[in-house]
C-alpha cells in the first residue's frame, strides 16, 4: 500500500506553502516588484501553487511533501559543506542523490493559473452588516443576469453568450477569494477571448465588491441548507457589535475561543455553562449578551440569510457556534430538544451517533462534544483558511 500523508501533515503542508507564497509576495512588495492593486500587494506571477490539487489527490500530495524533503536534505547538505571541507565530496554526492531522486511533480498538477489578486484576503471580515450592503449591491447590478436567488436564471441570462454561473453550490467555498474579487472587478472571458460577463469598475468601491461576495456566501449557504439540510463546507458566523453583562461592548468575532448559542426571539433560558447565550432580538431579559441595537436587524437579516428562511420566519431558531466561530448546529422553531440531526455542519459525511453515555434528553450535551471533537476546516483553493 503506497504511504499517504495523514490528514494533519496535508494540512501543515498546504499552510506550509501557502505560507511561503505569502512570504515570496511580501518580499517582492518591499523590493518594489509587487506594487500594491486594489489595496494590497500584487502577486506578480502568473501562476500559483495549485493548492486545490494537492487537497484532492493524496498521491500528489505525497510526491511534492517528498520533493520538499529531497530539497532540503540537498540544500542542508551543500551548506554543511562549505564548513567541511573534508567530506565536501560525499556531502555533495548526497546533494546531487537528493535531486535526482526526488519524484517531480508535473508542473499542470502543481501550478494554476493566477491572476495579481490571487494572494488577497477580504478586508471587511464577514460582518452582518457587510453582507446586507452586499445584497443592496447585488440587487441593483447582479440580479438581471444572476437571478435572485443567485442560479444564474435572471431575466437577462438568456441573452448572454454564456449561461451564469451557479452561485448556490461549491463555487464560493473552492475559489480563493482574491480570485472571485478579480473576476466580478474585471470581469470574465471565454477562451476565445469574448467577455461572459463585464467587469464592475467604478462607481462600485473594491469594498463593495468584497461585500457582495460576503452576501453572495451567505445566500449560498441558505441555499444548500434549504436544500439539503446542511452545510457542505464551514460557514463563518456573521459579525456584529454585542453588548455582554458587566463588559465593554465587543463584537461576536471577539467572543472566539467559547461555544456560543444564538437566540433569535427574547424566550428566556436557563444559562448554560457550557455555553454564551447571545441574544439577537429585542427585549430579552437580563440576557447573558444581546445583539447592540443599532445593528441588530443587519444581524438578524444576515442569520435568516445563511439559514435560507424569510427573516419574518426567523423567530424561535438557534444556532450553535464553535470554539472557531464556524456555525455548527441549528435548533429550529417548536423543537424540543436537541438531537443528532440538528448538527448541520460536519467535519465528515459519518452520520452522527450520540454516545450512550448521553443523558436522555441532553442530545446538546453530544453535540457539543462533537463539535469539540471534530472540529472544521475551511479550503480555499485549496489552502486553509
Amino acid at each position: 500500500m503506497a504511504w499517504s500523508l495523514p490528514a494533519e501533515g496535508l494540512s501543515l503542508l498546504l499552510s506550509a506553502l501557502q505560507q511561503a507564497q505569502l512570504g515570496l509576495r511580501a518580499v517582492l512588495h518591499i523590493l518594489g516588484l509587487a506594487p500594491d492593486i486594489h489595496g494590497q500587494p500584487a502577486w506578480p506571477f502568473a501562476y500559483r501553487i495549485a493548492g486545490e490539487m494537492l487537497a484532492l489527490d493524496a498521491g500528489h500530495a505525497r510526491r511534492v511533501a517528498i520533493c520538499i524533503a529531497c530539497l532540503l536534505l540537498a540544500g542542508l547538505s551543500l551548506l554543511v559543506s562549505l564548513a567541511w571541507r573534508r567530506g565536501r565530496p560525499g556531502l555533495w554526492v548526497l546533494a546531487a542523490a537528493a535531486l535526482l531522486l526526488a519524484p517531480w511533480p508535473e508542473p499542470h498538477l502543481l501550478l494554476a493559473p493566477a491572476v495579481p489578486t490571487s494572494l488577497h484576503a477580504s478586508p471587511t471580515g464577514f460582518t452582518a452588516q457587510g453582507i446586507v450592503r452586499g445584497q443592496a449591491v447585488y440587487q441593483q447590478q447582479c440580479v438581471r443576469c444572476h437571478g435572485a436567488d443567485g442560479r444564474g436564471e435572471g431575466v437577462d441570462a438568456a441573452k448572454l453568450p454564456m449561461w451564469p454561473p451557479t452561485l448556490t453550490g461549491s463555487l464560493l467555498w473552492k475559489r480563493l477569494d482574491g480570485e472571485l474579487f478579480w473576476r466580478v472587478r474585471h470581469g470574465m472571458r471565454a477562451r476565445d477571448g469574448s467577455s461572459t460577463m463585464p467587469g464592475f469598475g467604478p462607481p462600485l468601491s473594491d469594498v463593495q465588491v468584497w461585500e457582495v461576495l460576503n452576501y453572495l456566501q451567505a445566500n449560498a449557504a441558505g441555499q444548500m441548507l434549504k436544500e439539503s439540510g446542511g452545510w457542505s463546507y464551514p460557514v463563518r458566523m456573521p459579525d456584529a457589535a454585542v453588548l455582554c453583562r458587566h463588559q465593554a461592548p465587543r463584537t461576536l468575532h471577539s467572543l472566539g475561543g467559547q461555544r456560543l448559542r444564538l437566540l433569535t426571539d427574547t424566550a428566556p433560558l436557563q444559562e448554560d455553562p457550557r455555553l454564551v447565550s447571545v441574544y439577537t432580538a429585542v427585549n430579552a431579559t437580563d440576557p447573558e449578551c444581546q445583539a447592540s441595537a443599532p445593528e441588530l436587524p443587519d444581524l438578524r437579516r444576515a442569520l435568516s440569510l445563511v439559514l435560507g428562511v424569510q427573516p419574518a420566519q426567523l423567530a424561535g431558531h438557534q444556532l450553535l457556534v464553535d470554539r472557531d466561530g464556524w456555525l455548527r448546529a441549528r435548533g429550529q422553531p417548536g423543537q424540543a430538544g436537541w438531537s443528532a440531526s440538528d448538527l448541520v455542519c460536519r467535519s465528515t459525511a459519518t452520520p452522527l451517533t450520540l454516545a450512550s453515555t448521553t443523558p436522555a434528553g441532553d442530545g446538546l450535551d453530544g453535540l457539543i462534544r462533537r463539535m469539540d471533537d471534530e472540529p472544521v476546516r475551511l479550503l480555499r483553493g485549496g489552502f486553509p483558511h
